[in-house]
């Protein structure tokens, strides 16, 4: 049984949002600090996420963050545009979030301007 979310995407941009997520304040917490330089908010970030969503939470969080920016720095290294659908499809997530003025869109906008 799956149970119908709202997630709400500016969240990802304004912290002082809802995700509407279970644990999505702490699970964009532990991302923020995946990608940070301090070990301390690391390692309260994993304390709060396995005391709000359990031990196994952490292991998961961090291995879709390691895969998640393998694949992506693979992917800008060598310049691979997003697919023509991938481009439809996430059009109103990337104005909303402003990812288009990412350095790393522009292999996919060179290939397909006005993605």
């Amino acid at each position: 049984h799956r149970s119908k979310l709202t997630v709400n995407l500016q969240a990802l941009i304004d912290p002082t949002l809802d995700v509407g997520v279970p644990g999505g304040a702490a699970l964009l917490a532990f991302s923020d600090a995946v990608l940070g330089p301090d070990r301390g908010t690391l390692d309260a970030a994993r304390a709060t996420l396995a005391r709000e969503l359990g031990p196994a939470a952490v292991s998961r969080a961090a291995a879709v963050a390691a895969n998640f920016t393998k694949n992506d720095r693979t992917a800008n290294a060598v310049g691979a545009p997003l697919e023509p659908e991938m481009l439809k499809a996430t059009k109103a997530i990337r104005e909303e979030l402003g990812l288009n003025s990412f350095r790393s869109a522009a292999s996919s906008l060179l290939h397909f301007p006005g993605a």
